[in-house]
């Protein structure tokens, strides 16, 4: 279970880093969906393996983190940009 906690936190990591990566490259748009998906999944795997390390102040900002992510995405299909 330990190896795959870790493996969701790494994932996690990965997916933020990519979407600042793509972000700072103008490769993606910050108001768009995939940027949000990207940003919603890294942020859960984070959390996981947060809390499942007991990182209680890293598991806190990623569940806010997520809420941001899931509140844009929300916008987004309210106002029918989503794809």
């Amino acid at each position: 279970m330990s190896f795959l906690v870790d493996v969701i936190g790494w994932l996690g990591a990965a997916l933020l880093l990519f979407g600042y990566a793509m972000i700072s490259a103008s490769r993606m748009s910050s108001n768009g969906t995939p940027y949000q998906l990207v940003n919603l999944a890294g942020s859960i795997g984070l959390m996981v393996n947060s809390a499942c390390n007991a990182a209680w102040p890293s598991a806190g900002l990623n569940l806010v983190w997520a809420l941001i992510g899931t509140t844009a995405l929300y916008k987004l299909v309210k106002i029918g940009i989503a794809k």
